[in-house]
């Protein structure tokens, strides 16, 4: 028998949603109003910097010819569609799992289009102390990171858990 949808996980996508909208938006706003490498001062630690992403996290195999673009299409899919599987088999109350994931997969699609329609990953957020600067990320990214935390979070503090090591 199947589960009424809305009360699976996937009564959380609608939170993939904002994070591919508000990703493509910002990202659309970056190169329509920016020359490549460009920045924009906006606090003192932080500025806007467009920048393309021909490799993953941290420009990770950014030189490589072009293979890594499928390569890290293919990833993306995989991580959408098992994490979509495992919203579906969550319960909706299952909140900060379900919102990790739908963050992670909003982070990971919003990065997907970007990687399949131009080839790179639009990259626009440049956080920095002094002359350290972080690796220039977008708001993909942020969701991504976000959703991964929240998952490492709830695996400390989630009621099954401390069940299971009462258990062992």
């Amino acid at each position: 028998m199947r589960k009424p949808i809305f009360s699976t996980g996937l009564r959380w996508l609608w939170l993939v949603l904002v994070v591919i909208v508000v990703d493509f938006v910002s990202k659309q706003w970056v190169m329509n109003n920016m020359m490549l490498h460009e920045t924009q001062p906006l606090m003192p630690f932080l500025n806007l910097f467009y920048a393309h992403n021909y490799g993953a996290a941290f420009s990770f195999l950014a030189d490589k010819g072009g293979w890594q673009r499928w390569f890290f299409a293919g990833i993306a899919i995989a991580i959408v569609v098992a994490l979509l599987v495992m919203m579906y088999r969550n319960a909706a109350q299952q909140k900060i799992t379900n919102i990790a994931y739908a963050l992670i997969i909003g982070g990971a699609a919003g990065n997907l289009f970007d990687r399949s329609y131009h080839g790179f990953v639009v990259d626009f957020i440049d956080f920095y102390v002094g002359n350290w600067h972080f690796a220039t990320f977008n708001i993909a990214d942020c969701g991504i990171c976000i959703g991964a935390a929240l998952v490492v979070l709830e695996g400390f503090f989630s009621p099954t858990s401390k069940q299971a090591k009462q258990k062992g």
